[in-house]
């Protein structure tokens, strides 16, 4: 695609306005043992993806970004929320290059600040909320509790060795597709679109967000840990079932097939053995057939929204998918 730095200039300038907005939202809040640590994790930086779909779908179907800056900032809320419970549940020490929440202060201070941003996603939400508002909120609902499903269903793959790999792409819809899913939706129900524009931007943001754990998955392995923020084979060492462990399984043999059953039956491995895993992995072809499975839900994200009128946006929503394919973090 053509103008590639001039979206990506794009993306840059509306985070970087997002970034600023989430700085200032709760100064002189009190107290400053709740409100420094929901600081804390609201300026922790990130991609500012779902906050930025929900400002590209609103305009694309005609809307205004002005129509939905607080519900841009609420769903990013709402997305810091998950990752403060989540890095509670798997005991991760990093997020973004940074301490997490419960190792910088306590465990009851994470689980506190958290259920504080949850309330404050809801009450910036409502502030969008001129038309549409019931339909709105019943969509942020549902992917709320999707998102609870999807966890629990994580946890639940840690004491289960028989895990499918439609089971898994189950589990990342609820956990994280559903997010960027409801985000488009949103977007489209503030800019008062069509029900078959909500309907395409829906698939777009279920797609997309498919690809986008995927590429984790990915990146989980091949990343560089200044690029990727987190430990790379974090996955491995907690033994987590992932895309690529689940069709090693399936398309390992012999010794390979032992070494990676040893994986479940140890519950993880030790950081030293990351590369032999690795090599597994690259000997079975697992790296391209997870960069396989990465293109065919980006394809099918941009194929959905292929009936939308014409527009720099749409254009933007083309471009952002392609973009977070090629990421390294």
């Amino acid at each position: 695609m053509k103008n590639n730095n001039k979206y990506l200039k794009y993306y840059t300038k509306e985070t970087e306005k997002i970034d600023k907005k989430l700085a200032q939202l709760l100064v002189k809040r009190q107290p400053d043992s709740l409100y420094a640590p929901c600081s804390y994790i609201l300026q922790s930086g990130g991609k500012h993806l779902r906050a930025y779909l929900v400002l590209l779908s609103t305009k694309v179907v005609g809307g205004k970004f002005s129509q939905a800056n607080n519900a841009a900032l609420s769903v990013e809320i709402l997305h810091n929320f998950t990752l403060v419970h989540d890095d509670i549940m798997d005991s991760a020490e990093k997020r973004r290059g940074r301490d997490t929440l419960h190792i910088k202060y306590d465990i009851s201070t994470a689980i506190l600040a958290g259920d504080s941003l949850i309330a404050i996603a809801y009450k910036n939400l409502l502030k969008d909320c001129i038309i549409n508002t019931t339909q709105i909120l019943n969509t942020f609902n549902e992917s709320v509790i999707e998102i609870c499903e999807g966890q629990s269903l994580d946890k639940d793959f840690e004491v289960r060795d028989d895990i499918t790999i439609d089971e898994y792409k189950i589990m990342i819809y609820k956990k994280t597709s559903a997010l960027i899913q409801m985000c488009c939706s949103i977007g489209g129900q503030l800019g008062n679109g069509t029900k078959a524009e909500i309907k395409a931007l829906e698939n777009y943001g279920k797609n997309l967000g498919l690809a986008f754990q995927l590429k984790d998955d990915l990146l989980d392995i091949i990343g560089d840990i200044k690029d990727f923020g987190k430990n790379v084979g974090g996955d491995l060492i907690e033994g987590k079932k992932t895309f690529l462990f689940l069709k090693a399984l399936e398309l390992a043999t012999g010794e390979d097939k032992n070494e990676l059953l040893k994986v479940m039956a140890n519950k993880g491995i030790k950081k030293n053995q990351i590369n032999k895993y690795k090599k597994i992995y690259e000997k079975l072809n697992i790296l391209k057939i997870t960069e396989n499975e990465i293109n065919k839900y980006t394809n099918l994200a941009i194929k959905s929204i292929k009936n939308l009128k014409d527009s720099e946006e749409k254009e933007t929503l083309i471009w952002l998918a392609t973009y977070l394919i090629n990421r390294n973090k």
